[in-house]
């Protein structure tokens, strides 16, 4: 039988510091009256979720506000908040179609105002078939049935990079980037052909990842060093790499197989600590 906590037994520390311990009262203290927004997919939702739990689990006893399709607010004043918006760029409706446009990010002024904006994409770049959420994509004047994912992934970061850039006050508002979560649906990565991450307990041993970084990360990397505004990367991807483990598949009971998104608590709660250490070491 699965024990439902296993996954539960394992953290990452880093080889040549220590992370400070995740202390939901100071985060709150010293964020007393901000305001932060997770921009993004369901790795954001992710994320979101777990900074919900962990800063909830600090201080049980705050009065905690949350309204379905409403921020999530704490009473010192701090207001979680997320939006949802897989690709970063829009899809918009043409008379072709669902139109994914490579060049515009009507989205935008609801990101304004924030004081912690944390955003990421990559997964559903990769999507096709009935999964995927458009039909054509535009780059300028030029409309394509498809093309290569990260030559698109690459163009709808820059137009991101560039609202940041022009529409971002670095003075005001604090950027991160979540950085590219991995999937496990393919053993072969990690030298187990013919498997994914069901029934998987353990994490990989080791600092390194045997397929190594998937080819979205040296896009973001890429993109992130071209822009004028500061943007934090929370390099995320070689530490979740490493947890096969971690996933629903094994302990969620769902129907399928989801070796995409995280148990919680779990692996999201590292991405929360990281964030926690950039912000106050």
């Amino acid at each position: 039988m699965v024990d439902k906590k296993q996954f539960l037994q394992y953290s990452w520390k880093p080889d040549s510091c220590n992370l400070p311990r995740f202390d939901g009262v100071n985060f709150l203290g010293k964020l007393k009256g901000k305001k932060i927004m997770f921009v993004g997919d369901s790795l954001s939702l992710n994320m979101w979720e777990s900074l919900a739990c962990m800063v909830q689990a600090s201080v049980p006893n705050s009065k905690t506000t949350y309204v379905r399709r409403d921020p999530l607010s704490f009473d010192y004043g701090v207001t979680l908040y997320m939006y949802r918006t897989p690709y970063l760029v829009d899809i918009v409706r043409e008379t072709v179609g669902a139109v994914l446009n490579l060049g515009s990010i009507n989205g935008g002024n609801a990101w304004k105002g924030m004081d912690l904006l944390i955003f990421n994409t990559w997964h559903w770049w990769t999507h096709k078939g009935q999964s995927q959420a458009w039909d054509y994509i535009r780059d300028g004047s030029e409309v394509y049935e498809d093309m290569d994912r990260l030559v698109a992934f690459n163009k709808g970061l820059t137009t991101w990079a560039n609202w940041v850039d022009n529409n971002v006050d670095p003075n005001i508002t604090k950027v991160f980037f979540q950085g590219i979560s991995p999937t496990h649906y393919e053993g072969r990565e990690w030298n187990q052909p013919n498997k994914n991450c069901n029934g998987e307990l353990e994490p990989l041993s080791g600092p390194t990842y045997p397929a190594g970084a998937p080819p979205a990360a040296a896009v973001v990397n890429k993109v992130l060093g071209t822009m004028k505004n500061p943007v934090y990367l929370l390099d995320i991807t070689t530490l979740s790499q490493l947890r096969k483990d971690a996933h629903p598949s094994t302990y969620g009971g769902l129907s399928g197989n989801d070796c995409s998104h995280w148990c919680l608590p779990g692996l999201p709660d590292t991405w929360n600590h990281l964030l926690y250490a950039a912000l106050f070491m």
